[in-house]
């Protein structure tokens, strides 16, 4: 965690554990194996611009994913351990150049929120390597209106049909 992320996360943690709310969730839909590797392990796994953005919470520049335009059917899993994290059927075109889906595949995430650009944002990562993969914004279509907007590097696509 680097310098200014420490003391930012110092003087917010008061609010957010008054009324903003730190969250955690992940709908139990049966056990997920956790995947503890070492930093060793993981800087091995990941290119380096994966593993800035899956193990330091990173952000990709925006219409740089090839995943952005990506249209066949298809699961989108996490470039980490390969958990399916999204189906086709929930992406949808954003125009704000990440992968966006309406909706995640149950129990495959888990949520807390973030303070790194000042004001709250709900902050998702892979339930089973904890991966960091993107943001959820209350901007997305009918009918879940959630916008879970991923950095295509912390996804791998599977072509299904």
């Amino acid at each position: 965690m680097n310098r200014r992320r420490f003391v930012l996360s110092a003087l917010l943690a008061p609010l957010a554990l008054t009324g903003l709310g730190w969250r955690t969730s992940r709908a139990d839909h049966g056990p997920i194996q956790t995947l503890g590797l070492s930093d060793h392990e993981w800087h091995n796994r990941l290119s380096p611009p994966q593993y800035h953005i899956l193990r330091d919470e990173g952000t990709e520049r925006a219409f740089s994913s090839a995943l952005n335009n990506e249209k066949r059917a298809g699961i989108y899993a996490c470039a980490g351990c390969e958990l399916p994290l999204f189906s086709s059927d929930a992406k949808f075109d954003s125009g704000t150049g990440w992968p966006s889906f309406t909706q995640a595949i149950t129990g495959h995430t888990e949520t807390s929120t973030d303070f790194k650009m000042i004001w709250p944002r709900t902050e998702y990562h892979c339930a089973r390597c904890g991966g960091h993969q993107g943001h959820i914004f209350d901007d997305g279509p009918q009918p879940t209106g959630q916008r879970w907007c991923n950095n295509g590097l912390a996804l791998t696509f599977i072509h299904t049909a």
